[in-house]
């Protein structure tokens, strides 16, 4: 075999091994040591050092990387929860963000939602320095019509039935097993009659390649993601909720999912 094929494959080998144990290290890794050094029972204590650390924060949002980590299909799912967005009577209404996002997601989203008529944007995380890494993202009319809340999602500080609607982005797979029920109750409980959540996350791909991949990449990385292909299916958790009409839209052979669920008026 030629040199630079062996020194190309060897490079290649020790840059993906190299990835692996960083991602490692700054999700289950760092939350498995969290434990031992730690008796911390704070609202937090689930969430990852890349989501809370703000070097870490800005070390991973490069746009490239986050639409790789969603094997790129990032750009197809944030456009159709805008395009979602756009189809919404808005006039006058509160729109909720629950969670931050990497990526251009929220300044995407806060967008479509003005445009769309919308009197504010509230964007509601847990951990100070997402607030304020996203609202860096924001300009102009964007981030004058947008409230930043330092609130955790599954006890939020808005008023029961006062958002038109509350985009979900990629936040249940991180969440404990209860917290992902009580995030969506509160989710359902902040939404107005008629109004809507969209929900991105997740799924159980169809093709046994990518599904083996998937459940592997979870195992190491996010065990707890696993659950919403079966025992935490989020419609199925809605439907045990009451009160919502639920569509479900699958993307790239079924490895990811937008809910639009409809509360009933």
């Amino acid at each position: 075999m030629e040199t630079w094929v062996i020194a190309l494959f060897s490079a290649v080998l020790v840059l993906l091994t190299g990835t692996g144990l960083f991602l490692f290290t700054v999700t289950r890794g760092a939350l498995v040591v969290r434990r031992v050094l730690s008796n911390s029972q704070s609202d937090a204590a689930h969430v990852y050092p890349i989501y809370s650390n703000m070097r870490l924060i800005r070390l991973i949002d490069f746009q490239p990387i986050i639409s790789a980590i969603l094997l790129f299909q990032y750009h197809r799912l944030v456009s159709a929860i805008v395009e979602g967005l756009h189809k919404l009577e808005l006039h006058g209404q509160k729109v909720l963000i629950t969670s931050c996002a990497f990526g251009n997601v929220i300044p995407r989203v806060v967008s479509a939602a003005i445009e769309t008529g919308a009197d504010k944007v509230m964007i509601a995380d847990i951990i100070r320095n997402e607030l304020t890494h996203a609202e860096s993202k924001l300009l102009g009319a964007a981030h004058a019509r947008t409230e930043m809340l330092e609130q955790n999602a599954v006890s939020l500080k808005v008023a029961g039935g006062s958002v038109a609607a509350n985009v979900i982005f990629f936040l249940l797979h991180e969440l404990p097993h209860p917290l992902k029920i009580d995030a969506l109750r509160e989710a359902g409980r902040v939404t107005k009659p008629g109004g809507k959540i969209f929900l991105a996350e997740f799924h159980r791909p169809e093709r046994w390649v990518l599904r083996a991949l998937s459940w592997t990449y979870f195992k190491v990385f996010e065990p707890l993601g696993l659950a919403l292909w079966d025992s935490h299916d989020p419609v199925s958790l809605l439907d045990e909720i009451g009160g919502f009409s639920c569509e479900r839209h699958t993307y790239f052979c079924g490895n990811f999912q937008i809910i639009i669920a409809t509360k009933n008026r």
